[in-house]
């Protein structure tokens, strides 16, 4: 496993961070872990849009579309 170190953070982040921590009730390094891990794992637009574009293709007609429409109103 990796460490990490932040160096120059000013002061009142600092303080906020910790409050935060507190208020969730861990230790400040469980807390930044936390954060950093939900950063790295969620993906961005690019990745989004990429991925998008992987599925996408230009084989659906109207009717197609129309008709789910109608299935997703009909199991309301």
């Amino acid at each position: 496993m990796t460490s990490l170190t932040i160096r120059e953070v000013p002061d009142d982040v600092a303080a906020r961070l910790k409050v935060r921590a507190a208020e969730a009730g861990q230790p400040l390094q469980a807390y930044l872990l936390g954060l950093v891990t939900r950063e790295a794992t969620r993906p961005t637009l690019t990745e989004i849009a990429q991925r998008a574009e992987r599925y996408a293709t230009d084989e659906v007609d109207n009717g197609e579309v129309l008709g789910l429409v109608d299935e997703g109103r009909a199991a309301r």
